[in-house]
């Protein structure tokens, strides 16, 4: 399974993932800018990605615990997610996020 990260610099990294993990536990371990400074948690923002818009419908919607912490990052957008909260399975192989330069 793959995930795409693109990070703050624009280089695009194609990742091994493994079912049931983090998207921010796929980032860490390859050892990609990721502060996640709660470690998956859902008590600060520092894993925030913007999600590839086609692939926003195949995530679960954000709880209100994220939509709160997101709503104090200085550069929150539409797609924007915390990578603690996004699970990989078989439906998000191949899922491309950017980290966001708050993040790092």
């Amino acid at each position: 399974m793959k995930l795409i990260v693109t990070d703050p610099g624009g280089q695009t990294h194609t990742l091994e993932a493994t079912p049931g993990w983090r998207v921010m536990e796929v980032i860490k371990e390859a050892g990609l800018p990721m502060r996640a400074d709660c470690g998956g948690c859902t008590a600060c923002a520092t894993c925030h990605v913007y999600v590839d818009d086609a692939w926003l419908g195949k995530l679960k919607p954000a709880n209100e615990e994220e939509c709160d912490l997101l709503a104090d990052s200085y550069v929150q957008k539409p797609n924007s997610r915390l990578a603690c909260q996004i699970t990989m399975t078989k439906e998000l192989d191949g899922l491309p996020v950017t980290i966001s330069e708050d993040a790092t």
